[in-house]
């Protein structure tokens, strides 16, 4: 029977879908200068026309971060991170996109439009906002007297040097004790029957009619668990020793975490990240663990880049949190039989976001040990030459699709396919899954196209993201001069040439023509908007980073001719795809801004229906009729702009 004695108050939604109208967001960098907002992190110095300094995403010596005032963008030439004030604030600060717009709106006395939401929800979210501060604000109080404790508990100090911990590594994650007996929080909050107690998950109300109170945790080594921003919003106990069961205190199970509450979520959060910040681009990858004390003790040892899941199995929203800060992630595991099911789940919940950009990769150590041990027993460099041979995601994937199949008969390997298929369908577009896809058909000793027809995939098999199966169409530009359409037919149909005749190149993608418009006339980079510019360099590889590359070309050296790019791009990852779509003739393409709008504008189009699917299939009415409305709004007729 649910508790009646403590009132709560109504769940926090987080990560709530907010529509923002495009043109605040536009004004909103005009008045933030992203001069201004990066120095607030990043030493600049001026470099003529521009501005540059050690890049806050990784490791260098010499600077390679530009800052352009000009074009209110900045550029690292060392490891390709780029974007405007608002791109730089989510990725230095590790805060979704509504957050930092309204962070960034109240800097600059600027009010975000809440038109789509009723009086009662604009102040449902006040209140929900004002009730996190507050429940912080507990937990921190609470985080400050665990940490006395420690101090005064020779017990809970000798059991951290035992294990091998200094205090300075204790310090800098906060750590402390929570006392034995049952109120020892009495003592911090004279209100012990303050509901916020219960709320924050540090008191438990019993449920019979006394409703006795009394603390969580008793007798354990308490383990803060911060924000990426830094507050405190929930905590991890470990009961002293390595025993099992139940300690002495009556304190329970050998781990403890935080109930689920309204500012802590298991399946969003990870321990340590907000410690791990600066070590992550130190080291440029993540290093995921199963335990407090792996990270901790990791950190002793020199791995500061570790985190670990709180108790629960690694979730898509864990792999994307991780992201933010770098694009390289190793989950480590131990070895058993345990282990190899924690990976799995975690490699179900990468595989969406392995992009062709990304490293992920799965370490399992020896069944004796965690990386805790490991690295003691063995080294710290023998710790870092494992992570450097751990498997990679491809290899894994592979190897769990297999599991259970007999390869050397037609079964088996009709087995694997079927196993394989999820798998491979959650990958996102790329090379990584084309590459996938024929190793897999190698295995089922198939050929590529005959693995696509039994998967029901359409041709040619690359995909596009979000799934959606590009179409073999042409782009003609109408006799009376209006924007492009696409066409399904073919073009000797079309044209009504012979089958077999020689036909011009037709395109892939809608990135693969504005590559080509913007590669003939660089100059016409600068002729678009930021968001539009933000948009080409999101899009999925090759052509994502192929503009990333073009826009820090273009802060360097300004708008070059082709043949000056083509000497510049053979370094390039995809320098063959820059190649091949300058070859290609793509029929009623021009390299012109109003060509690479109308191309744009139907991107814009395209990522506003898939939210408008996603808002759809998560029953978000709201979303999805402000998400109609723009759509409407987007395919009003523009009035064309004259181009000289």
């Amino acid at each position: 029977m649910a508790r009646q004695r403590v009132p709560r108050a109504p769940p926090i939604r987080h990560n709530r879908p907010v529509a923002i109208p495009q043109h605040f967001i536009q004004e909103l960098l005009a008045r933030a200068d992203v001069v201004e907002i990066v120095g607030r992190y990043v030493q600049l110095k001026k470099t003529g026309a521009n501005f540059s300094g050690l890049c806050p995403f990784h490791s260098e010596k010499s600077p390679s971060f530009t800052v352009s005032p000009s074009k209110q963008f900045y550029h690292c030439f060392g490891c390709g991170k780029n974007g405007n004030a608002i791109g730089f604030l989510m990725d230095h600060t590790g805060a979704g996109f509504v957050e930092v717009v309204h962070d960034l709106a109240q800097q600059y006395g600027m009010q975000v439009p809440e038109d789509e939401r009723s009086p009662a929800e604009r102040e449902r979210a006040a209140q929900e906002t004002a009730q996190r501060a507050t429940l912080t604000s507990v937990l921190q109080r609470a985080a400050d007297a665990y940490r006395d404790h420690l101090k005064h508990s020779p017990k809970a100090v000798a059991y951290l040097k035992q294990r091998g911990l200094s205090g300075q590594i204790a310090k800098q994650f906060g750590l402390g004790y929570a006392p034995e007996g049952w109120r020892a929080l009495a003592s911090v909050f004279p209100d012990y029957a303050d509901p916020l107690l219960d709320e924050s998950g540090l008191v438990i109300t019993g449920e019979d009619d006394d409703g006795k109170r009394y603390d969580r945790f008793r007798d354990r080594v308490m383990f803060p668990i911060r924000s990426v921003k830094g507050d405190v919003i929930g905590f991890g106990g470990r009961v002293l020793g390595d025993r099992d069961g139940t300690s002495p205190s009556g304190a329970g199970p050998k781990y403890l975490n935080s109930p689920e509450t309204p500012v802590f979520h298991k399946g969003r959060e990870l321990y340590g990240l907000f410690e791990a910040r600066s070590a992550l681009r130190e080291h440029g990858y993540a290093l995921v663990t199963e335990g407090y004390m792996d990270v901790v003790a990791l950190a002793q040892l020199g791995f500061g880049n570790a985190v670990a899941t709180l108790g629960t199995a690694c979730t898509p929203e864990h792999v994307q949190k991780l992201f933010r800060f770098t694009d390289s992630v190793v989950f480590s595991f131990d070895g058993d039989a345990a282990g190899r099911r924690a990976a799995r789940k975690a490699l179900d919940a990468a595989l969406a976001m392995a992009t062709d950009t990304r490293s992920i990769k799965f370490l399992f150590l020896p069944p004796e040990h965690d990386p805790d041990s490991f690295i003691r027993a063995e080294g710290a460099e023998a710790f870092g030459e494992a992570v450097r041979q751990a498997t990679p995601l491809s290899r894994f994937m592979l190897e769990a699709a297999t599991e259970g199949c007999d390869m050397a008969s037609a079964e088996g390997r009709s087995h694997f396919a079927a196993n394989a298929r999820p798998l491979w369908q959650a990958l996102p577009a790329g090379a990584l899954a084309q590459q996938l896809l024929s190793e897999i058909a190698a295995q089922v000793q198939l050929g590529t196209h005959e693995l696509e027809q039994l998967w029901g995939l359409q041709r040619p098999g690359a995909r596009r993201a979000g799934g959606e199966r590009s179409e073999n169409r042409s782009y003609q530009r109408k006799p009376d001069g209006r924007k492009p359409q696409f066409s399904s037919q073919r073009p000797e149909a079309r044209e009504g040439r012979q089958p077999g005749r020689p036909v011009r190149a037709q395109p892939g993608s809608r990135a693969s023509r504005a590559l080509q418009i913007v590669l003939t006339e660089p100059a016409l980079w600068d002729q678009i908007s930021q968001v539009e510019q933000a948009m080409l360099c999101d899009l999925p590889a090759p052509h994502g980073p192929l503009f990333v590359w073009l826009s820090g070309q273009m802060l360097d050296h300004g708008p070059q001719p082709w043949a000056a790019l083509r000497e510049a791009v053979v370094e390039q990852p995809y320098a063959s795809v820059a190649q091949q779509v300058m070859v290609e003739q793509y029929e009623g393409i021009e390299a012109s801004a109003a060509d690479l709008r109308d191309i744009l504008r139907q991107e814009h189009e395209a990522q506003i229906k898939r939210r408008m699917d996603a808002a759809l299939a998560a029953s978000d009415a709201p979303l999805y009729q402000s998400l109609t409305r723009e759509l409407a709004a987007l395919k009003r007729p523009q009035p064309r702009e004259s181009v000289d």
